[in-house]
């Protein structure tokens, strides 16, 4: 069942395009993130779903009804901050059980799901303390727990993260997820995070300047990305102009670039003769010079990950156009290097046409 959808909408504040055409849908039980730069439009168009501001143009449906011009207290959606907005003079348990009593939410209803939410969030030993008792991430699950009790038919995050450190951020990035999952909440989560856009959702909608870039899973959006913006925010890519020419076997393509001579395997077929084509870092790997698909690159500064090692180089004689490849953190490379990389046929994908 779609539980969101959006159709056409549109917010301008004076001649800015904060939301342009904006149209998508999200079946009950899904993550959806909302992913882009700062300035794209995310929250605005988060707080449009859940009733802070209205349109100036287009549909939203919450469970198939319209609420373009319902209030944000009358929708059954609930919001978690990025600021947690947690009543400071109340106590745990109290700031949780807030919105089920402006619902009318029965007591012993309320100390069931009370209960329910101060377990799996780990603070039933908190519970009569105060908001400036506890850390950021243990105030961060108390607002998770004080929207998920309402039971709403959306659950809206606004960059709930984004105050913790990277450490606390990841346990309460699993937290939400696992909770999510659990009690099927639809959810449509804002952040600038690629890595929590990545590891949380089930569909990705990439916005920039108002619009929407590409709408996929995070697979589809990291290895699959439509366009150079796309390609270049998620993650990190290596980009370049091509020249394409077809082979006489089906998906195989050969192209020309600043790397050289390449052979692509691609089930999408390319959008002109001269098109922009992209790799990941970690898809290149040591080879030799006459290997297919090979390039030569003067390693010019690293940086030892463990694992991991981040090589930034230029392409040879071809092109000074810095290069970043992720190599085995045993590779024995130094600064200076010239060395040899090659990349499978599948690894470069097509990008969009070259416009003058």
């Amino acid at each position: 069942m779609t539980m969101l959808e959006l159709q056409g909408v549109t917010k301008k504040f004076g001649n800015f395009y904060a939301s342009k055409d904006i149209s998508f849908s999200v079946k009950t039980g899904e993550f959806v993130t909302l992913l882009g730069p700062s300035g794209c439009g995310k929250t605005t168009l988060l707080k449009m779903i859940g009733g802070f501001q209205q349109p100036d143009g287009g549909n939203i449906a919450i469970g198939g009804e319209t609420v373009n011009n319902v209030p944000a207290e009358k929708r059954n959606t609930a919001m978690c901050f990025q600021s947690y907005a947690l009543f400071p003079h109340l106590s745990v348990s109290h700031n949780i059980c807030f919105g089920m009593v402006q619902k009318k939410v029965s007591r012993a209803e309320q100390d069931n799901r009370l209960e329910n939410a101060l377990s799996q969030i780990g603070l039933m030993d908190q519970k009569d303390k105060m908001p400036g008792q506890l850390s950021g991430g243990q105030q961060q699950r108390v607002a998770l727990a004080r929207a998920m009790v309402t039971r709403p038919d959306l659950i809206l995050f606004d960059e709930p993260l984004s105050n913790l450190d990277a450490k606390m951020r990841e346990t309460v990035r699993f937290e939400i997820k696992a909770l999510q999952k659990q009690h099927n909440l639809t959810s449509i989560y804002v952040t600038h995070d690629q890595a929590e856009a990545l590891a949380m959702s089930d569909k990705i909608i990439v916005l920039n300047a108002g619009s929407i870039e590409q709408i996929g899973s995070p697979q589809d959006i990291y290895y699959r990305p439509s366009n150079r913006f796309v390609a270049d925010f998620i993650g990190a890519a290596n980009i370049h102009q091509a020249f394409v020419e077809p082979t006489d076997q089906n998906n195989i393509y050969r192209v020309s670039c600043n790397l050289g001579e390449m052979t692509i395997e691609s089930q999408e077929a390319p959008q002109g003769e001269q098109v922009y084509v992209c790799w990941r870092p970690e898809d290149a790997e040591l080879c030799d010079a006459n290997s297919e698909n090979s390039f030569a690159v003067d390693v010019r500064s690293m940086a030892f990950q463990g694992n991991t090692l981040e090589v930034f180089g230029t392409i040879g004689t071809h092109s000074e156009q810095e290069i970043r490849l992720q190599l085995s953190g045993r590779d024995p490379i130094q600064v200076g290097d010239r060395i040899h990389a090659c990349l499978t046929r599948q690894a470069i994908r097509f990008l969009e046409e070259v416009t003058a």
